[in-house]
């Protein structure tokens, strides 16, 4: 592609914004890691356990989703499972639901934890800075509510979807789409037959403007580091707004009050060699300090949304254990709840 305007804005491999405002997200990291953010196309017959289709859930704004189905619900066994309801992260910038590195890793927690995972496509800053991606975050829980009273159609849904037993799951800034959509339904009146039994941030983006020390002094990776983090949010955030906004930062005193709050059971992930683990460790501590249902999952030695990196589960034994650990954590959360 000719660059016709100048470069004001990037992150480098990621992102590149121009003077005309238009964004390019033309991956030019190691060509090596690339194929992890490739677009998977949908497959409805059974591949590795798991079929995959893509929703169009609204017409006129064109929400998608993405639906993976387990294998083997067709046959016998009749029934009902659990729903994933899926925000993917990327610093609110970059990434999509159909991105390999997703569809790796839930493709393998569909199968292991017996769910249906509805993963949400998100609009991406900074041409649709935040609330947007929490918008929709919540346009797609609406939308399954809907389907639960047969207002829309999905007969992966209809036929197999227990809609008294929907979680929320998010990686990175997903997991602060998580965080912001459990609030809201908590508020909400009218999800019908919908009802949220868990939650589960996987190292949410929660941070403060003032950098923690673990932003300071743990080990900065691909995935991320510093520079990325303050990025990611000065492009994501709405205009004037600090890391100390509410979406960023749920336990700070812009926010509303964790006590008042009417919160599902929560399963905390966090990884111990994380950039912002100590702002999510303070989240942690507040939650229990209001008095919510929270538990802590620790992936020790291990840096942050280390279980997306395919390289990495591939060749070290103690990515791919942790890893194991993580799904198995994630997997019993489920069975509880």
């Amino acid at each position: 592609m000719v660059q016709q305007t100048t470069i004001v804005d990037e992150v480098p491999g990621w992102l590149r914004v121009y003077e005309d405002g238009s964004v390019d997200r033309t991956w030019t990291g190691p060509p090596e890691a690339k194929f992890m953010a490739e677009p998977v196309p949908p497959h409805e017959e059974f591949i590795a356990g798991v079929a995959v289709r893509d929703i169009v859930t609204d017409k006129k704004s064109g929400r998608r989703v993405r639906i993976y189905l387990p294998e083997d619900v067709l046959e016998a066994d009749s029934a009902k499972l659990p729903v994933f309801l899926h925000f993917h992260g990327g610093g609110f910038c970059i990434s999509q639901a159909d991105w390999f590195m997703y569809y790796n890793t839930y493709a393998k927690l569909v199968a292991s934890a017996r769910v249906i995972c509805v993963s949400a496509y998100l609009r991406l800053a900074p041409e649709h800075r935040l609330p947007a991606a929490m918008e929709d975050g919540y346009a797609a829980l609406e939308w399954l509510s809907s389907v639960a009273r047969g207002e829309s159609h999905e007969p992966w849904l209809e036929e197999r979807a227990d809609f008294t037993r929907v979680f929320l799951i998010g990686d990175s800034s997903g997991g602060n789409v998580v965080h912001e959509v459990a609030r809201r339904a908590g508020e909400a009146e009218g999800l019908g037959p919908v009802r949220l039994a868990g939650a589960i941030p996987i190292h949410p983006g929660f941070v403060r403007s003032e950098r923690s020390r673990s932003e300071l002094e743990q080990p900065e990776t691909p995935f991320l580091n510093r520079a990325m983090l303050d990025k990611f949010l000065s492009l994501g955030l709405p205009m004037g707004s600090t890391k100390d906004h509410p979406i960023t930062c749920p336990m700070g005193p812009g926010a509303a009050p964790m006590e008042g709050l009417r919160l599902p059971p929560l399963l905390l992930c966090v990884a111990e060699k994380d950039l912002v683990v100590d702002t999510e460790m303070e989240y942690y501590e507040a939650m229990k300090a209001a008095n919510k249902e929270v538990e802590l999952l620790v992936s020790r030695g291990m840096t942050h949304s280390f279980y997306l990196n395919k390289m990495a589960t591939d060749t070290d034994p103690d990515t791919a254990a942790e890893t194991d650990r993580l799904i198995a954590g994630i997997t019993e959360f489920i069975k509880k709840h």
